[in-house]
């Protein structure tokens, strides 16, 4: 088994029907136990003040709400980006957090250099469940970066990384939701 974390996941089309369809996810964290995942592209019409009821600074209570994937959308994680967290447990300079004390003290340095992105629910994966969607080519993989985790147009994201990856994906990206409306 080869760890995707910090690794992009994205569906190239045959996830049609399924929760996951024209989904682009971010995996978090991937081992023998299982893997955990955020869709990055699933904005909700609500701000995280919305959905948290703590005393948040402004800036991060104005801050839109994701669709983290199917499993306990109840369930709140956010990410932090910073160049200085020595030890980010996604990828250099990414941390994963689900608990709000930990939020308290960094929101307070909310800046240009420190940026928060927060989901309700997760992409869950069972032990072996996401080696094998990969063996079947249920997904393809694209390399993370920091500027496509906080890409200022998310709903535009499965499209940008299918354009990166040759004639039939871009076909794809250009295509309705429902072939056969062409």
């Amino acid at each position: 088994m080869q760890s995707l974390r910090g690794q992009l996941i994205f569906d190239h089309g045959k996830l049609t029907g399924s929760e996951f369809h024209r989904t682009v996810v971010l995996i978090c964290d991937h081992d023998a136990a299982g893997a955990f995942g955020l869709v990055l592209n699933r904005p909700t019409e609500h701000t995280v003040g919305e959905a948290i009821a703590a005393d948040l600074p402004g800036k991060v209570q104005e801050l839109k709400l994701f669709l983290g994937g199917p499993v306990q959308p109840q369930a709140i994680s956010y990410l932090i980006r910073d160049a200085s967290l020595a030890n980010a447990n996604v990828m250099p300079g990414l941390q994963l957090s689900h608990s709000l004390d930990d939020l308290l003290e960094p929101a307070e340095n909310v800046s240009p250099m420190r940026q928060f992105k927060f989901f309700a629910g997760y992409a869950g994966w069972g032990p072996g469940q996401l080696d094998g969607e990969m063996k079947v080519d249920a997904w393809l993989t694209h390399p993370a970066s920091l500027e496509l985790v906080f890409h200022p147009q998310p709903e535009q994201l499965w499209k940008l990384i299918l354009r990166q990856h040759g004639s039939t994906l871009r076909l794809l990206a250009d295509a309705p939701d429902d072939v056969s409306w062409n």
